[in-house]
């Protein structure tokens, strides 16, 4: 379950900020602007942990790893799973209708951009993508794929 710890409400800079701890025990500090567009610094938990999968589709996401590593996984309309570990000073930019995930390790951290026609409503779940994904171990994305 996610907690919300705090929020400011849009000021005259049509800005707010937020903190959320995740269930995966991730921490992340938001600034989302009155259009939608929106900046998360998150930092992992002590455990690496997958984030849940989910697809947009208007926006766009700019990921871009701070410290440490994490990996990205993703199918397009073609359906076939992508797998790909990034590290330090790497960045991905996902497009809308690319369903995705993220697995961060061990107190990584990643900054993440989203722009374009952001709403509440352009995020939906990927049971598809988190069926393949949660069940891939650390030592299994670093012998495969890192």
């Amino acid at each position: 379950m996610n907690t919300e710890f705090s929020e400011q409400k849009y000021g005259e800079t049509g800005v707010k900020t937020s903190f959320e701890q995740m269930a995966n025990g991730e921490q992340k500090y938001k600034m989302i602007a009155e259009d939608g567009s929106y900046y998360c610094r998150t930092v992992a938990s002590a455990q690496g942990a997958w984030q849940n999968s989910h697809v947009h589709i208007k926006l766009t996401e700019f990921y871009v790893v701070q410290s440490g590593w994490i990996a990205y996984a993703s199918y397009g309309e073609d359906q076939v799973l992508s797998i790909q570990v990034m590290r330090e000073g790497e960045h991905i930019v996902v497009q809308p209708g690319v369903h995705h995930n993220v697995y961060m390790s061990a107190n990584s951290v990643i900054h993440t951009i989203k722009y374009g026609l952001n709403t509440h409503s352009d995020w939906s779940a990927s049971p598809e993508l988190d069926c393949v994904t949660q069940t891939l171990m650390e030592s299994e994305l670093l012998q495969t794929y890192g």
